[in-house]
């Protein structure tokens, strides 16, 4: 079994132990992962890059991790795959040879 199969697998039991599955529609689990990367800037806030608390980072990280795991679940995406897949586009768009140091937008290179 590889790791994202066994996290997909933790994630999903953990939720169904909890009968939480009812809860978790696309919208709320998109909704709930929004949510969770705006407290995950909020760790951000008024701080300096090295005065954010990686304790801080982590819980919330793991949070975004954990809905979108329960989004690919509910979608049956492949998350390795779809990742994968969205690199290939993204190189693409941003082929090195335009996008190397560069922090312009695909339609600006």
């Amino acid at each position: 079994m590889s790791d994202l199969e066994e996290l997909r697998k933790a994630v999903v039991t953990f939720t169904q132990e909890r009968d939480w599955d009812q809860f978790h529609n696309g919208k709320d689990l998109a909704l709930a992962l929004s949510i969770e990367a705006a407290e995950l800037n909020e760790a951000f806030l008024w701080k300096k890059p090295e005065d954010v608390n990686p304790e801080k980072v982590k819980e919330e990280l793991a949070d975004i991790l954990n809905y979108a795991i329960l989004i690919a679940d509910k979608y049956n995406l492949d998350i390795k795959q779809i990742v994968l897949d969205k690199i290939k586009r993204n190189a693409e768009k941003y082929p090195v040879s335009k996008a190397y140091g560069s922090a312009k937008k695909y339609n600006e290179l």
